[in-house]
């Protein structure tokens, strides 16, 4: 009798739960692809220099037409728009805008195309705010318009040359004439330059601008790739650059100034230098002095070095080298006196050091083991130094500041998740980011001092009421002790989750050097996706195995010479201990990844033929001889000097060990991670005679979008995923003895 009332207590449960959940919408790929978890945020902000007002880049959906306004810091209103596109003719929308250091002329930009990842061609206007004067800066598409610090001048790149326009007389001049496709390009990065060193301007006035320092690209012996394309012609055409896949050449780079007042350039000599690459240039407060880093081909010893415009000559200010690699960055920073700021990983975590003029270490400013994630300045006036590190946790961010003197750390920030700063000009006050796994993005403005709430500025939380009406899974965060490290993991478990039955599994990962998912932020639309297939049925977890961030150089640098290797014998190694849970089914563990993601998953599958029942790999690089140099060689060395390390963890290597079900995905007009990777994966699969499946989406880059395109993307996934770990919902199923 009592077994009949319990088992009917239970019943009523059941159904009670299952009401609940019923009433609660679950989320679809229309939805996630058509935008409707999108958040909202500040727009392209800038603070104004007189510390008190900052300006966003806003839309008005009513009239059509963009708004640059600005705001006060302390109360929120609105001061005054500066302008609007509805009163500048042959302008509907603005992209973005830059202040001149006077904050006289807005550039703005219009009508981008994109190029590469970072690159894009555009119309731009100088808008002066006095005269309300609109002048067109030229009537080509160009690249990376640059204001000199007074305004009067731009300085832009066209068709490999660069070019000045002097707007007090609307005059432009053409300071380069040797600038030819694929071949010579003056000031505006080449494609691997762009990708692997992230910047695009190549390019610097100095604070007098008087002078501009650039660097020139020799592409000659760089090979030609090419790509079909195929669009709506009866014949493909074909679009031609220069990518140097690992151990081929690279365009050669010299460095120049230009000089306006006698119209002369020169070329500096940096023979002397580690300067294989130039990743970086930067004057100092010295008109005279430029800053240049450069490195080697290993990108293993880095060159600060200063460079006199007045005679040409150089100085060797700092050298640093590492056993493996050394990552650049933007946070080099010059104080008043021409000492600056400089952060390294010499320590074995990366934190902040302070310089004198002549390269002598005045002091390390940070200590500790963990991360300085984000360098944002230094104000003058109090000898406070502001920093975002991993200190409250790797997966956690926040907001610090510090003496000059290592000493009185403040932690400005107070909430435990993702924080990150934007500082006013005169650093009174920052407006904080905020998010975390349950919070959307919140902005808030606090004073630089004590880190002070003073006001809410916005928030997403009618996109937090929108998802309550939604089934969704809390992020549970945990370690997962693996080859002898605790790996930062995380798991999402179906809403309804019943210990007693068993699920399947499915990973997700991009393990590549440095990085990181497994973080306490808000949802990006992978999240998304996976909370769709939590609730149908799925366990989803994310591992950060060795070779990813914020643990310390040690832990980043082990995979170094072995891309691929420890990685994935941390992924199939975590797959197996989760596998032995109870409630997860260890017949039916899958893995996803894209890109170097999609490199892991191919090659887990592969090698780990006894964990995995099926993977998707999309856009994968599948063998590092057809990746380009920069990014390759920092890890790899040449293909020359490590052939094992190159073959021995790469996918094709290990077709032949293919057991479970596979999804093979790629855009025909990947720039970055080109199609030949697919292609030649492909062909090895069917010489093994595997079975496989493969998708190729027409013109689609690396990102994989457009149009229907990621929808149709994430269907097929989707489709895969349950085609081959059974459809959850009618076979979880098993009850535990």
């Amino acid at each position: 009798m009592k077994i009949q009332v319990l088992t009917r207590i239970v019943v009523l449960f059941l159904i009670a739960s299952s009401s609940l959940f019923a009433q609660q919408k679950e989320i679809t790929l229309e939805e996630i692809w058509g935008g409707a978890f999108r958040t909202e945020g500040l727009d392209v902000l800038r603070s104004l220099d007189n510390g008190t007002q900052y300006s966003v880049l806003n839309y008005d959906r009513t009239n059509k037409a963009s708004t640059i306004d600005v705001y006060n810091y302390t109360d929120g209103e609105k001061v005054q728009t500066l302008l609007n596109t509805n009163d500048l003719p042959g302008i509907e929308y603005i992209i973005s805008y830059e202040f001149s250091d006077d904050e006289s002329k807005l550039l703005l930009s219009t009508q981008l195309q994109q190029i590469y990842r970072r690159s894009s061609l555009g119309t731009f206007y100088v808008y002066d705010l006095n005269s309300k004067a609109l002048t067109l800066v030229s009537e080509n598409k160009i690249q990376e318009p640059t204001f000199t610090r007074d305004g009067t001048k731009v300085a832009y790149g066209y068709e490999n040359n660069l070019y000045i326009k002097d707007l007090s007389d609307g005059k432009t001049i053409q300071i380069t004439t040797d600038g030819k496709k694929n071949s010579i390009i003056n000031g505006i990065t080449d494609w691997v330059y762009e990708e692997e060193f992230a910047f695009v301007r190549a390019f610097d006035w100095n604070r007098a601008g008087d002078k501009l320092a650039y660097i020139k690209f020799d592409e000659t012996e760089v090979p030609r790739f090419s790509m079909d394309v195929y669009k709506e012609g009866l014949y493909p055409t074909q679009q031609v650059f220069k990518y140097p896949k690992a151990g081929d050449p690279n365009a050669k780079v010299s460095l120049h100034i230009y000089d306006l007042a006698t119209g002369k350039t020169n070329a500096i000599n940096l023979s002397d230098y580690n300067s294989y690459y130039i990743p970086r240039i930067k004057w100092t407060n010295d008109s005279n002095i430029l800053s240049a880093q450069l490195t080697n081909r290993h990108q293993n010893v880095v060159d600060l070095v200063f460079v006199n415009a007045q005679d040409n000559s150089t100085q060797l200010i700092l050298e640093e080298t590492d056993d493996a690699y050394i990552d650049i960055t933007d946070n080099l920073t010059f104080l008043n006196d021409n000492s600056f700021i400089w952060t390294s990983e010499q320590s074995g975590w990366n934190h902040i050091y302070h310089y004198d003029k002549n390269g002598k270490l005045i002091n390390q400013i940070t200590d500790g083991e963990w991360e300085v994630t984000n360098f944002y300045g230094f104000d003058q006036n109090t000898g406070r130094i502001y920093y975002q590190s991993s200190e409250n946790g790797s997966i956690n961010r926040d907001v610090y500041s510090i003496l000059r003197s290592g000493k009185n750390k403040v932690r400005l920030s107070n909430r435990t998740g993702t924080n990150s700063a934007s500082f006013s000009a005169d650093y009174t006050y920052f407006i904080n980011t905020f998010s975390d796994t349950e919070t959307p993005y919140t902005y808030t403005l606090h004073d630089s001092k004590t880190g002070k709430l003073l006001r809410e500025i916005k928030d997403n939380s009618k996109l937090k009421d929108q998802l309550n009406d939604y089934v969704l899974s809390p992020k549970e965060f945990s370690t997962i002790r693996v080859n002898g490290n605790d790996l930062n993991m995380y798991m999402i478990k179906p809403k309804d989750f019943d210990p007693n039955k068993e699920y399947p599994l499915f990973m997700y990962q991009y393990s590549g050097p440095g990085s990181q998912q497994v973080a306490n932020r808000w949802n990006g639309t992978n999240d998304y996706w996976h909370q769709m297939l939590a609730q149908q049925g799925y366990i989803i977890v994310c591992v950060d195995g060795r070779g990813t961030g914020l643990k310390g150089s040690d832990f980043k640098q082990v995979t170094q010479k072995e891309l691929g290797k420890y990685e994935v014998e941390d992924q199939i190694s975590a797959a197996q201990q989760l596998g032995a849970l109870p409630y997860i089914d260890a017949d039916r563990i899958g893995i996803w990844g894209w890109s170097y993601g999609g490199f892991m998953s191919s090659n887990c599958l592969f090698q780990g033929a006894d964990t995995f029942a099926m993977a998707i790999a999309v856009a994968p690089v599948t063998s590092w001889r057809f990746y380009d140099t920069i990014y390759t060689e920092r890890y790899m060395t040449t293909p020359q000097e490590n052939p094992t390390g190159y073959d021995e963890n790469s996918p094709i290597t290990h077709v032949d060990k293919l057991e479970g079900d596979f999804l093979l995905v790629h855009g025909s007009a990947d720039d970055n991670v080109h199609v030949q990777n697919t292609m030649r994966l492909i062909e090895a699969l069917v010489q093994a005679d595997k079975d496989f499946d493969w998708l190729i989406y027409p013109d689609k880059n690396h990102g994989i979008y457009g149009g229907n395109t990621r929808l149709h993307l994430y269907k097929k996934m989707t489709d895969f995923i349950a085609e081959s770990l059974g459809e959850p919902k009618e076979t979880l199923l098993k009850i535990k003895n």
